[in-house]
This record gives C-alpha cells, structure tokens and sequence, in this order.
C-alpha cells in the first residue's frame, strides 16, 4: 500500500534509496529533502515544496508534479519520463542527464535551469519558460526542437544561442 505523507513538513527528510512507488507527497514540504535514488514512480507530488532536495538517479516516471516547487533541486541523472510537471518551478534546477521524455512542461518555469545532455523526446514545452536555460547537448527530435521554439517563452533571450541547444 502506497505511503501517505500529505500536508506533511518532511523538511531535510533522507528519504535516500527507498521504494516510494504511489505516495503520496502532495502539499508536502521536501525542500532540502534528500530522495537519491528513490522509487518515486507514479507518486502524488503535486503542489510540494521540494527545493533544493536532493532527487539525483530518482525514478519519477509517471509522477505527478503539478505545480511543484523544484527551484535549485538536484534532478541529474533523474528519470521523469511521462511526468507531469504542468505549471512545476525548475527554475535554476540542475538536470544533466534527466531524462524528460512525454513529460508534460505545460507552461513550466525552466529558466536558468541546467538541461545540458537531457532526453527531451516527446516531452509538451507548451508556454513553457525557458528564459536564460542552458539546453547544450540535449537529446531532442527536430520536431520537438520546433514546437520549443515556437511555444515556449523565450523572453529576455538575446538569440537561439542564449538557449543552446535550439539551434541544431
């Protein structure tokens, strides 16, 4: 039976390496938690705080993410495949080597985040702000390069090379 932490101030939590498949995080305070290599798949982390937590090689794949704050989080080498991230805070998130495929970034906040070697394949960058992100090496299919350019929110990007990547 899946855990249920809702509304909870799990503030500096190690939640390290546990299997968390289904929680229940929703409303939860997170920041500085420390989730690495965590189970996180098809959780509920909708509205949380997790800033600044520590979510490196954690599996959310499937979770929802609506409107949760990941300002400055560690999320290198995490998988969110077919996350839902609608209206989510990364801005400033650190993600090299994440892998976003089909994940929803309707009008997420991405700017200043670190996307450098993401998976972005199939993921909705709709109204998505990726002011001042850095996007060097990411895995993307042109298509999906074209809808980022096309939808998302790039002001105060100065050219396609303020966020690299977009270009090739």
């Amino acid at each position: 039976m899946p855990q249920t932490y809702s509304k909870q101030d799990l503030r500096g939590q190690d939640f390290s390496g546990l299997d968390l498949t289904g929680a229940d995080f929703s409303w939860c305070n997170l920041s500085n938690a420390n989730l690495a290599g965590a189970n996180i798949a098809h959780a509920d982390l909708s509205h949380a705080n997790p800033s600044r937590a520590n979510l490196q090689n954690a599996n959310l794949s499937s979770a929802n993410l609506f409107a949760a704050n990941l300002s400055r989080s560690n999320l290198r080498n995490a998988n969110l495949t077919g996350a839902n991230l609608f209206e989510a805070n990364l801005s400033r998130a650190d993600l090299p080597g994440a892998d976003l495929s089909g994940a929803n970034l309707f009008v997420a906040n991405l700017s200043h985040a670190d996307l450098t070697d993401t998976t972005l394949t199939g993921a909705n960058f709709t109204g998505a702000n990726l002011d001042r992100a850095n996007r060097a090496n990411e895995d993307a299919t042109a298509s999906n390069r074209w809808r980022l350019v096309c939808l998302a929110d790039l002001e105060g990007a100065a050219s396609l090379e303020t966020v690299q990547g977009l270009s090739g």
